[in-house]
C-alpha cells in the first residue's frame, strides 16, 4: 500500500473514493497542523481495487502546479470604475437598485448641494439685512440667478466642487469658491462675491446641510416605506384577525390567541416609534467660529445676530438652537437614531418571529417560477427576505447605536471626529431602509396555513387548564390549580381525558355545561 496513492481520490473520479478522499483530506490537514509530521507518519490508505500508481509526491506535485496560477495585482487596473460590481459597500452594489432613492440626499452629491443651498441662501438673507448695506438688495435677475444656483444643481456642479478641493483640501471651502465663479458674470452678485460665506465657520454650513438631509430623506423615502411596512402588518392582522392559533411561552404551548392579535402588537409598536422618529425637532446652529457671533459683532455691531440667525435657520424649515459652540451638539441627532434603534429593534422581533411560524408550518411562502431555495437541496423555500432584513437591521442598528454614542461628545468647543462619522449617515439608514423593504417582500409571500395551525391546537388540549382551574376557583373547589397539574403537566391530555375530568367537577350543572362548550378555536377567541 501507498500513501495517497491514487491521485483520483482528490478529484473523485476514483470509485472507491468517497471515503478514502475523506481520510486523505484529514490526514493532510492534521500535516499541515503538526509541521513536523512526515509523509511516513501518516496512516496507510487500502487501495482495494485502485490501479492508479501515483504517489503522494505526484499528488503535491500537481498541487503545487495549480498554486503556481495566481492572477498578478498588475493584471487589474488601479482605477477600477465604479460600478454595482466593484462597489465596497453593498449599499452602493448589490443593493443599489433597493436604496437609491437616498442618494439624492444622504450621499456626497447630497451634502455638496445643500451646502450650496445654504450658502446661497445665506448670501440672500444678507441682502434683506438694511444694516449690511454692502449686501443691497438683489435685482429679480440676479434672485432667479442664485435660485438656479440651487434648482438646477447638477452632478458637474458637484464634479467641480470635488475638483476645487483637490486644490483646497478643504470641502465646505471649495463650494464657496464654486459658487463665486458661478456668480462672476452676474454684475450684481459679481460685487458681493466675498460676502458668501459671511460669518460663517464650516460647522455653520454643514450642520444645517446634515439636517436638511435627514429632514428630506426621512420624509421622501424612509417615513414612506414605514407606513407602508407598517400597514401590511395591520393588514396582516385584520385579515387573520378569527384566526386562532395556539400561543407559546417560553416556546411551550401555552393559552391560545390569534394570529390578528399577535400581528397587530407589531404594527401598534412599530407605529409609535415611527410617530416619535417623525417628532424628533431637527436642530440648527448658525452663530459662527464658537457659537458667539464674535466677528460678526465686530463687522456689524448694530445688528441683532442671534435673531438674524434664529430666522435663517427656521427658514430653512429647521429649529433654531441657540446655545452652541462651534458645532451644533447633535444631541437631536442622538435622539432620532436611538428612535431608529428601536424601530428596527421591534421589526427585528417580527422578523424572528414570523421565521419561526414558518417554520413549524403556519405561513406558507408563495413560491416564484425560476427562484432556487439552495443550490443542493431542491425543495426548499427559505424564508429569505426575513433573514435579510434581520441580518441588515443588525448592521444598520451597529451604526446608529455608533453614531448616537459618538456624535454628541467634543472636545471643549469642537474636534473633527464628528465630520468623518457624519458622513456614515446614510449607511446606517441605509441599511435600515434595505431592511423594511426585505420585510415588505417576505410579507407579500406569506399564506396562512390554517390546516396546520388547528392541528397544533388539536394537539395541545391541555392549554384548557388555565379556564378550568379559573372556573373552579370561583365555585370554592380546593386547589384547582394543583388538580390541573396533576393532570395536564407533562402528559399528554386529549379532549375525551378533559370531559372526563369536568364531568367529575364538584360544581353547579350550568358551569360544568358551559366549560364542556369550551373550544379554544371559537368560543374563547370572542
Amino acid at each position: 500500500m501507498e500513501i495517497g496513492s491514487c491521485i483520483k481520490v482528490q478529484n473523485g473520479s476514483c470509485p472507491t473514493s468517497y471515503l478514502t478522499r475523506a481520510s486523505y483530506l484529514h490526514e493532510q490537514s492534521y500535516s499541515i497542523q503538526n509541521r513536523t509530521s512526515t509523509p511516513s507518519s501518516y496512516v496507510t490508505l487500502p487501495r482495494k481495487n485502485c490501479t492508479c500508481k501515483a504517489t503522494l509526491k505526484e499528488a503535491n506535485s500537481k498541487i503545487e502546479s495549480v498554486e503556481k496560477v495566481k492572477v498578478k495585482p498588475s493584471e487589474f487596473s488601479s482605477d477600477i470604475e465604479l460600478s454595482s460590481l466593484t462597489a465596497i459597500s453593498p449599499l452602493d452594489g448589490r443593493y443599489r437598485n433597493k436604496v437609491k432613492d437616498l442618494s439624492h440626499y444622504l450621499s456626497e452629491y447630497g451634502l455638496i448641494y445643500y451646502r450650496t443651498l445654504v450658502e446661497v441662501k445665506w448670501l440672500l438673507k444678507l441682502s434683506q439685512i438694511p444694516q449690511v448695506s454692502e449686501v443691497p438688495s438683489f435685482s429679480n435677475e440676479s434672485q432667479k440667478k442664485l435660485q438656479e444656483l440651487i434648482d438646477g444643481f447638477s452632478n458637474d456642479d458637484a464634479m467641480q466642487v470635488k475638483n476645487i478641493e483637490k486644490i483646497t483640501n478643504h470641502d465646505v471651502k471649495a463650494v464657496e469658491y464654486f459658487l463665486k465663479t458661478k456668480c462672476q458674470e452676474d454684475p450684481q452678485i459679481a460685487k458681493v462675491l466675498e460676502f458668501f460665506h459671511f460669518g460663517c465657520t464650516s460647522e455653520d454650513i454643514n450642520n444645517l446641510a446634515h439636517g436638511l438631509m435627514l429632514k428630506e430623506s426621512l420624509n421622501s423615502v424612509i417615513l414612506p416605506v414605514m407606513d407602508d411596512l407598517i400597514n401590511a402588518i395591520f393588514t396582516m392582522a385584520k385579515a387573520n384577525a378569527h384566526v386562532p392559533m395556539l400561543s407559546r411561552t417560553h416556546g411551550q404551548p401555552a393559552s391560545p390567541t390569534t394570529l390578528g392579535k399577535e400581528m397587530v402588537i407589531f404594527a401598534e409598536r412599530l407605529s409609535r416609534e415611527r410617530h416619535d422618529i417623525s417628532k424628533v425637532e431637527i436642530l440648527g446652529k448658525f452663530a459662527g467660529a464658537v457659537g458667539n457671533y464674535n466677528a460678526h459683532v465686530v463687522a456689524y455691531n448694530d445688528v441683532n445676530w442671534p435673531k438674524i440667525a434664529e430666522e435663517f435657520v427656521n427658514s430653512l424649515g429647521l429649529s433654531f438652537n441657540p446655545h452652541v459652540t462651534q458645532i451644533e451638539s447633535h444631541d437631536y441627532m442622538a435622539k432620532l437614531f436611538h428612535s431608529f434603534i428601536r424601530f428596527n429593534n421591534i421589526l427585528l422581533d417580527f422578523d424572528k418571529d414570523i421565521w419561526g411560524y414558518i417554520s413549524v408550518g403556519y405561513f406558507k411562502q408563495v413560491t416564484k417560477a425560476g427562484e432556487i431555495g439552495s443550490s443542493t437541496m431542491p425543495h426548499k423555500v427559505n424564508p429569505i427576505d426575513f433573514e435579510n432584513s434581520e441580518g441588515n437591521l443588525g448592521i444598520a442598528n451597529a451604526i446608529l447605536d455608533h453614531l448616537s454614542m459618538k456624535l454628541p461628545i467634543s472636545r471643549w468647543q469642537r474636534d473633527l471626529t464628528d465630520s468623518t462619522v457624519l458622513r456614515n449617515i446614510g449607511v446606517g439608514l441605509g441599511y435600515s431602509l434595505l431592511a423594511y423593504k426585505s420585510a415588505l417582500v417576505g410579507i407579500g409571500k406569506l399564506q396562512v396555513n390554517e390546516a396546520a395551525l388547528n392541528k397544533d391546537l388539536d394537539n395541545s388540549w391541555e392549554v384548557l387548564a388555565e379556564p378550568i382551574q379559573t372556573v373552579m376557583r370561583r365555585y370554592g373547589v380546593e386547589e384547582p390549580y394543583e388538580k390541573l397539574k396533576e393532570l395536564t403537566r407533562g402528559r399528554v391530555v386529549d379532549k375525551e381525558r378533559i370531559t372526563e375530568f369536568i364531568k367529575g367537577l364538584e360544581i353547579p350543572v350550568e358551569a360544568k355545561t358551559e366549560l364542556l362548550k369550551v373550544d379554544f378555536k371559537e368560543q374563547w377567541m370572542r
